[in-house]
C-alpha cells in the first residue's frame, strides 16, 4: 500500500525533478495576508508573488502546504466527522508557475503524474474546463486522449477562479476521480453531481486575466499557474478507499483513540473517533505554529476546535483527559514531514491536558446551570432554544449534551429556537469577523484592536482622566483628523468612559484639550468586547491621531447608572429569597433614569411578593454597607459563593461584587460576578421602587424599577395626583379609599334606579325622550308595539319585551335601545303568531335599517344591533312594513 507520507514525498519529488523549487510549508498563521484567519489554500503563501508585490522564490515551485478551515468564510467545522472528506486540517499539494509555463505544461504534468507515475487508470478520470476555454479543452483532448464527453465544459464560477474582486483571475480545470458505480452520484455538470461517486482531486488554475471591481480589464503580462490537490483525497484514491478517514494516517489515529477509550469506531461512535482524529491534527499543528487557546481571535477558534474534540471524548465515556495522550501517535505519523510537531510536542501535550481538564469542569458547570434553568420544569416541559444556545455559546456546553441531560427527565429542547440563535450568531460573526477574508463593516475594529490592543478602562476609580488618541473612525473608516462639525468615533489608549455591555448603557461626557478641542460624547460602545469607542461630535477645535486629551464622564449621570446597576444585584438576591432559588437573571437594562430586570419565574408576582421584595431591598439600602470588590478567577469566585449571571461571558479574571449585610456564614447579602460600575455603599442608591411587573416570554418575568431621585420624583408625582383626586371628592388623602367606595356604591344605586324608571316608563306607554312610537297600533289585524328607548341597557330589552307581550296578549313588540349613538334592536312575537311571523326575520329587517347585519334568536324572540342609532325610527318603520306585507 502507498502511504500518505509516500504520496506527499512522491508529489514533491516529481515536481522537483521537473525543475520546481521545493518550498517548505508556511506557518498556518498567514504572515502576508491580514484578511485571513489561517492559511486555507496552498497558494496563500505565494499570494504576493502572484500579485507582483514580492519576488517569487523561483520561476517554478512546489509545496505541501498545511491548511486549516475552521472559521470565517472557509469553515468546515460542523461537517467534520460526519462526511467522507471534510476536515479542519488538511494538506494541499501544489505546483506553481510564476510566468514560466502555462496551460499545456500544467495539464501535461498533472496527467503524467496521475496516470504514469502513480498508475491511476485514465478510465477513472474526468476533466472539466471553463465553458469558453477552448484552449484548455483542446489541450486535454490532445494530452490525455480523453473522449469529448469526459472533458466537460462548466459555465459556472466553479471553473473560474479569482483572488478577489481585484487582482489576478482566470479559468481553471478540475480533475475528478470516479470511485465507481456502487456509489451514488454523477459526473460534474450533471443533475447528480453532488453525489460522492465523482470526487475532485486536483484543481489547475490558469491565472490569465486582471480584474477590477469583478470585471476583467485585461490580460496578465505573465500568465501563471496555481494548482491544488488535497493530499487526503488523493491518498484515499491511491489506497483504494472512498473515505478519507479510511486512509492510513487517520486509521492510525483512530486506532489510538479506540485503544485509549476502549470504544470501537463503529455505529454511533464512529463520528466521535473521526472528530477526535481530525481535531487532534488541527489543534496540534496550530499550537506548533504558535497559536494558543484564548477567548478571542485565532486562539478562540483553536479552543473551539479543542472543545469539540473533547466533547466527543466525553461522549465516548473517557474518564480522564484523552487528547494529550494521542499526540505521540500523531507525531509518529506526521513528525518526519513536519518537524515542528516534534519540537512542540511537550507544549502541545501540556496545553491539551490543561484545556481538557478545564473543559471537564466546564461540563460540570454547564450541567449545574442547566439544572437551574430547568429546575421548575416537569416532564413534558421544553427548554427554550435561547437558553440552550447560551449554555452552548457562553459555557461551551454542547447542544446534544443538553438534550441528553434533559431526556432522562422527559424535558425537550427547542431545537428550532437554538438554530435561530445559532444562525443569528453566525450572521453577526460573518458580518464582523475580519478573519473571514471578506471585507466587512466591522473590519476597522479588528484593525485597531490588532494594532493597539485593548482599551484600558480606568473608570472604576475615576470619572475623568487623560488619554492618547490611538484611532479616529469617521463614516466607517479610519481617519487622521476631525474638525468642528464632524461626527467621529474617538478611541484612546485608556478611558474612564464605560462602554455599553452587560446591560449597562455607555457613558456620555466630554473630550477636551488645552488647544481648544471640545467634543461631546453622546455614547460609548464596546466593539469586540475590548475597545471603548467614544461616539462624539466635535463642537470646537480639532482632534488628531496622537493627541493627548482630557476625558470627563458626566458624573451625575454615571452616579444614577451606578445606583441602578447596584440595585439590580440587590433585586436579584431579594427575588431568590422571596420566590426561590430557581430564579436566575435572564437579562437587564441599566440606564440613568430607570432599570429593568428579567428573571426566570413561571407566574406573575403577587402584590404581597412585590411588597416583600421592595421592603427587603430598601432594608439593605438603609443599612448602607460598603460595596466590596475583588479580582478572582471565575472558578475561584464561584467556589467562594459568587453568583455567575446566566448568559454573561467572563474572562480569565473577573470582578466579584459583594454588597449588603452579612448573614450566616459571613456571606454578604449579594455576591455576584460583574464588570459594571457600582456605588461605594448601598446607601448611595437612595430608595428603590418597583413600578411594573409583567411577562416577557414563557417562564420569564420583568421588573421595571427606579432608584434615588427618579424614585422620589415618581412617589411625589403620585402623591400630588392623590391630593388632587382627594380635593375633587372633598376628602383628605387618607379618606380617599373609603370615599371612593361610597361614591361607587352610590353610582350603582342611581344607575339601577334610572334603569328601573326607564323600564317602568316604557311599560307604562309614556315612552321616553326621543321615542319614535309609543302607542300600540293595529297593522293588518295584528297588534304592534314599537318604542325607541334612549339610554336603556341592551340587556334589559328582552325582559321588557316579555312584559309587553303579556300586556298585548297577542301581537308583536319591537324596541330600540340607543346608547352612545349605537342601537340594540329586539323583536318579540307572541306564541300564537309564530306560525305567521318569525322574530329572527323581523329583527334582521330592523338591523339592516340601523346599518348593521344579521341578528339572531328564536322565532318568538330575537335581537341584533347596528352602528347608527339615529335610524331607530326607520328600523321600527321597516318592521311595520314587513308586517304589512306578510299580512297582505
Amino acid at each position: 500500500m502507498t502511504s500518505t507520507n509516500d504520496i506527499r514525498r512522491s508529489f514533491l519529488d516529481y515536481f522537483a525533478g521537473a525543475g520546481h523549487a521545493e518550498i517548505p510549508s508556511a506557518p498556518l498563521v498567514p504572515y502576508n495576508d491580514p484578511t485571513l484567519m489561517f492559511v486555507n489554500a496552498g497558494m496563500v503563501p505565494f499570494k504576493n508573488a502572484f500579485t507582483g508585490l514580492e519576488t517569487p522564490p523561483a520561476p517554478r515551485a512546489t509545496s505541501s502546504q498545511k491548511c486549516v478551515r475552521a472559521g470565517g468564510k472557509h469553515n468546515d467545522l460542523d461537517n467534520v466527522g460526519y462526511t467522507a472528506r471534510h476536515h479542519t486540517f488538511f494538506e494541499m499539494l501544489g505546483n506553481f508557475s510564476f510566468g514560466d509555463y502555462f496551460k499545456e505544461q500544467a495539464i501535461l504534468h498533472a496527467w503524467t503524474l496521475l496516470t504514469k507515475d502513480w498508475g491511476i487508470s485514465s478510465d477513472r478520470l474526468t476533466a472539466t474546463v471553463y465553458h469558453t476555454d477552448d484552449e484548455a479543452f483542446d489541450l486535454w483532448r490532445k494530452i490525455s486522449g480523453l473522449p469529448e464527453e469526459r472533458v466537460i465544459r462548466i459555465p459556472t464560477k466553479d471553473n473560474f477562479w479569482a483572488m478577489g474582486s481585484d487582482g489576478p483571475c482566470g479559468p481553471c480545470s478540475e480533475i475528478f476521480y470516479d470511485h465507481g458505480e456502487h456509489i451514488f452520484g454523477g459526473p460534474p455538470g450533471s443533475p447528480d453531481e453532488d453525489g460522492d461517486r465523482f470526487v475532485e482531486i486536483w484543481n489547475l488554475v490558469f491565472m490569465q486575466f486582471e480584474q477590477a471591481a469583478d470585471e476583467i480589464v485585461g490580460e496578465l503580462p505573465k500568465p501563471s499557474i496555481d494548482t491544488g490537490m488535497g493530499l487526503e483525497r488523493i491518498a484515499a484514491v491511491m489506497q483504494g478507499v472512498h473515505d478519507n478517514y479510511d486512509t492510513d494516517t487517520f486509521k492510525a489515529l483512530i486506532a489510538a483513540s479506540e485503544n485509549l477509550t476502549g470504544v470501537k469506531a463503529a455505529g454511533e461512535h464512529k463520528a466521535s473517533h473521526r472528530v477526535i482524529a481530525d481535531h487532534l491534527r488541527s489543534t496540534s499543528f496550530l499550537m506548533a505554529d504558535g497559536v494558543l487557546p484564548s477567548n478571542e481571535g485565532r486562539g478562540y477558534v483553536l479552543r473551539r476546535i479543542m472543545r469539540r474534540a473533547m466533547r466527543h471524548a466525553h461522549l465516548l465515556g473517557a474518564s480522564e483527559p484523552l487528547m494529550h495522550r494521542l499526540v505521540p501517535a500523531l507525531v509518529t505519523e506526521m513528525g518526519q514531514a513536519y518537524p515542528e510537531l516534534v519540537r512542540g510536542q511537550a507544549l502541545i501535550q501540556e496545553v491539551l491536558q490543561r484545556e481538557e481538564t478545564q473543559f471537564r469542569r466546564t461540563l460540570e458547570k454547564g450541567l449545574r446551570l442547566l439544572d437551574e434553568a430547568t429546575g421548575t420544569m416537569g416532564e413534558g416541559g421544553e427548554l427554550d432554544g435561547e437558553t440552550a444556545f447560551k449554555l452552548y455559546d457562553t459555557y461551551g456546553f454542547p447542544y446534544d449534551l443538553t438534550e441528553d441531560a434533559l431526556r432522562s427527565r422527559g424535558i425537550g429542547v427547542d431545537r428550532a429556537g437554538f438554530d435561530v440563535a445559532m444562525a443569528r450568531q453566525k450572521a453577526a460573526a460573518r458580518a464582523a469577523w475580519k478573519g473571514s477574508g471578506d471585507a466587512a463593516a466591522g473590519e476597522v475594529w479588528f484593525d485597531i484592536a490588532e494594532r493597539e490592543g485593548a482599551t484600558e478602562f480606568t473608570g472604576y476609580a475615576s470619572t475623568n482622566g487623560e488619554g492618547r488618541v490611538v484611532a479616529l473612525v469617521k463614516d466607517g473608516a479610519e481617519t487622521d483628523r476631525a474638525e468642528a462639525g464632524d461626527e467621529v468615533i474617538i478611541l484612546t489608549n485608556q478611558t474612564p468612559f464605560y462602554g455599553e455591555s452587560g446591560g449597562q448603557t455607555g457613558d456620555v461626557g466630554t473630550i477636551t484639550t488645552a488647544a481648544g478641542l471640545k467634543a461631546e460624547v453622546t455614547d460609548t460602545s464596546k466593539p469586540l468586547g475590548r475597545l471603548h469607542a467614544h461616539h462624539a461630535k466635535v463642537m470646537a477645535g480639532a482632534i488628531a491621531l496622537g493627541d493627548t486629551v482630557h476625558l470627563a464622564v458626566d458624573t451625575a449621570r454615571r452616579d444614577r447608572i451606578r445606583a441602578n446597576h447596584s440595585a439590580t444585584h440587590l433585586v436579584h438576591a431579594a427575588l431568590r429569597n422571596t420566590l426561590g432559588e430557581h430564579v436566575t437573571q435572564k437579562g437587564s437594562l441599566v440606564a440613568d433614569d430607570r432599570f429593568r430586570f428579567d428573571f426566570s419565574h413561571p407566574k406573575p408576582l403577587t402584590a404581597e411578593e412585590i411588597a416583600a421584595i421592595e421592603a427587603e431591598v430598601n432594608a439593605e439600602i438603609r443599612a448602607n454597607e460598603p460595596v466590596g470588590t475583588r479580582l478572582m478567577s471565575p472558578d475561584d469566585a464561584v467556589a467562594a459563593g459568587a453568583l455567575a449571571l446566566f448568559g454573561e461571558k467572563y474572562g480569565d479574571e473577573v470582578r466579584v461584587l459583594s454588597m449588603g449585610r452579612k448573614g450566616d456564614g459571613g456571606r454578604n447579602y449579594s455576591v455576584e460576578l460583574c464588570g459594571g460600575t457600582h456605588v461605594k455603599a448601598t446607601g448611595d442608591i437612595g430608595i428603590f421602587r418597583i413600578v411594573s411587573e409583567g411577562a416577557v416570554s414563557s417562564g420569564v418575568r420583568r421588573i421595571e424599577a427606579l432608584t434615588g431621585e427618579a424614585a422620589r420624583r415618581w412617589l411625589v408625582d403620585r402623591e400630588e395626583a392623590l391630593k388632587a383626586a382627594a380635593s375633587e371628592i372633598r376628602a383628605t388623602p387618607e379618606e380617599v379609599p373609603a370615599r371612593l367606595a361610597a361614591l361607587l356604591e352610590e353610582r350603582k344605586r342611581l344607575e339601577k334606579e334610572l334603569a328601573d324608571a326607564k323600564k317602568a316608563l316604557a311599560l307604562g306607554g309614556g315612552g321616553s325622550a326621543g321615542a319614535a312610537q309609543n302607542a300600540d297600533e293595529d297593522i293588518a289585524g295584528v297588534k304592534f308595539s314599537g318604542q325607541v328607548l334612549e339610554g336603556l341597557d341592551p340587556k334589559d330589552l328582552r325582559p321588557l319585551l316579555d312584559e309587553v307581550k303579556q300586556r298585548l296578549g297577542s301581537g308583536i313588540a319591537a324596541a330600540v335601545a340607543v346608547n352612545d349613538g349605537k342601537a340594540a334592536f329586539a323583536v318579540a312575537v307572541t306564541d300564537d303568531l309564530t306560525s305567521r311571523f318569525n322574530a329572527v326575520e323581523l329583527v334582521r329587517v330592523g338591523v339592516e335599517a340601523l346599518g348593521g347585519k344579521g341578528g339572531g334568536g328564536r322565532p318568538d324572540m330575537a335581537q341584533g344591533g347596528g352602528p347608527d342609532g339615529s335610524k331607530a325610527a326607520e328600523a321600527l318603520a321597516a318592521v311595520k312594513d314587513a308586517l304589512a306585507k306578510v299580512s297582505a
